[in-house]
């Protein structure tokens, strides 16, 4: 499904927007050195509680997780990459962590991730791979716009990271989004460009280039949800919900964003 928002859906969109990437600020600025994983998801679950939004994750039972996910936030630490399930582990300094988080508010969804290092530690390999993510990030939304094809975000996000020397994996990537949160189109981090769906105004897309420093290979954790770099090797992830208008496209998960 494909869903193509209207002017009142496109403003609740925004709305929705600015507050997942406020969220996300308020979470990063309270990962510290000790703070237990458990701890990010009940901060999250008081948040949307606060904001009268609802969560996309505690009841998700996709296909490819052990469902329901059963928690309000994925929070993914070092080797892991993607759907990190919550559980009791304590934030060590330097550890890498991913914090990807969607809701719905008004009947519109957004969803963002962010990478960054714990504590006071530091890791240029880490630094190098959330900076591609946000590199790669930058030329997919730079991409888009109404009339482009989905071909070209995928092209331009997988050159960035290409160019980087980082393995792509083609499994899991960006998605539209609108009512719900995973819709079509699949955006995968590489590709042709002049390929694929054409963009329209009103069209919402969540943009995701992900990266593991020396694989394509992913293994699934024993809890069923949390996707790990089959090496062991340190990941990063960077995520953005963008709205297709008729001028170019809107970033809506912005930290920040103040509305118009």
């Amino acid at each position: 499904m494909i869903e193509i928002l209207n002017a009142t859906g496109l403003a609740h969109a925004r709305d929705t927007g600015a507050l997942v990437g406020g969220i996300l600020q308020t979470l990063r600025s309270r990962c510290e050195v000790g703070v237990n994983l458990l701890d990010i998801d009940r901060w999250t679950h008081d948040l949307i509680v606060e904001a009268g939004a609802r969560s996309c994750y505690v009841d998700y039972e996709p296909s490819f997780g052990r469902g329901p996910f059963g928690h309000y936030i994925c929070t993914s630490v070092n080797d892991a990459v993607l759907h990190g399930l919550p559980h009791d582990y304590a934030l060590a300094d330097g550890d890498l962590l991913t914090l990807d988080f969607a809701i719905a508010r008004s009947g519109v969804v957004a969803d963002s991730a962010i990478s960054f290092i714990v504590g006071d530690a530091t890791s240029p390999e880490s630094t190098a791979m959330i900076s591609a993510t946000e590199r790669a990030l930058a030329a997919g939304i730079a991409a888009a716009g109404p009339g482009a094809r989905i071909g070209d975000i995928s092209h331009a996000i997988g050159s960035v990271l290409d160019e980087a020397g980082y393995p792509i994996n083609t499994e899991f990537g960006g998605h539209g989004l609108g009512s719900t949160m995973h819709q079509d189109p699949h955006i995968p981090n590489t590709g042709r460009p002049g390929r694929g769906y054409r963009l329209r105004p009103g069209l919402l897309l969540a943009l995701e280039p992900w990266i593991m420093a020396d694989t394509a290979e992913l293994v699934t954790d024993a809890d069923g949800w949390t996707l790990r770099s089959a090496t062991g090797c340190r990941t990063a992830h960077s995520e953005h919900t963008i709205a297709v208008t008729d001028d170019g496209v809107e970033i809506l998960t912005l930290p920040g964003r103040v509305q118009p």
